[in-house]
């Protein structure tokens, strides 16, 4: 009796264990399959994989693009992911590049409209860009508010563009007359002659195109 009773009890013992062993199997290949499902198709399309959750994978087919792009810092307020949770004029400032730009964006009053303004476009002239005006002509635009707000407003589209939206496009701007843009994959222009530089860079407020050239208003 006492035989049969030892094999009773380690036969039950089995019978216990084996589900719990088969639920954990199915449990631990479940959860490894399915995490590297629907990360690594966001992960290998931003280059990497410590962006996840959602705000990855709405981010993971337009990451910024353009020979510039590569002089973003990695960390920190002025990297791409730093920028994406402040608002426009202020990511701008964390932006070494643009320094001419925040400063005159500052003389004009322009900031707080900047920062305030919901689901607008900005294409950011680099220092490089206005280095190109001659510094008489630049001292002079600096010191007139008007005509500077004239020329920074032509910068700002009301509405979200994507990469797709300036392959063909043409733009009213804040200042009321309108831009045009042309261009594909990571190729585009803006009124036929300023070029993007660093493409599709968020803000919390704002999609941003850096461009080599200080766009001017038609009128």
């Amino acid at each position: 009796m006492n035989a049969r009773a030892r094999r009773l009890a380690v036969a039950l013992a089995a019978t216990a264990v084996l589900p719990l062993a088969l639920s954990a199997c199915s449990d631990s290949k479940g959860g490894d399959s399915g995490k590297p499902d629907s990360s690594s198709p966001a992960s290998a399309s931003r280059g990497g994989g410590d962006m996840g959750g959602s705000a990855g994978d709405t981010t993971a087919v337009d990451q910024p693009f353009g020979s510039a792009c590569s002089a973003v810092p990695k960390n920190g307020a002025g990297s791409f992911d730093g920028m994406a949770k402040d608002p426009v004029a202020t990511a701008a400032s964390h932006n070494p590049a643009l320094s001419t730009l925040v400063a005159a964006v500052k003389k004009a009053g322009l900031v707080d409209t900047l920062n305030n303004a919901q689901d607008i476009t900005v294409f950011a002239p680099t220092d490089d860009a206005f280095k190109k005006i001659p510094k008489a002509t630049l001292d002079k635009v600096l010191a007139d508010k008007a005509t500077l707000t004239k020329i920074l407003t032509y910068h700002v589209v009301g509405k979200k563009l994507t990469p797709k939206d300036l392959e063909h496009g043409s733009f009213a701007t804040l200042e009321k007359s309108k831009l045009t843009t042309a261009g594909s994959g990571e190729s585009y222009t803006v009124d036929d002659s300023a070029k993007v530089v660093c493409g599709d860079v968020k803000t919390a407020n704002a999609n941003v195109y850096i461009v080599d050239t200080v766009l001017m208003p038609k009128s």
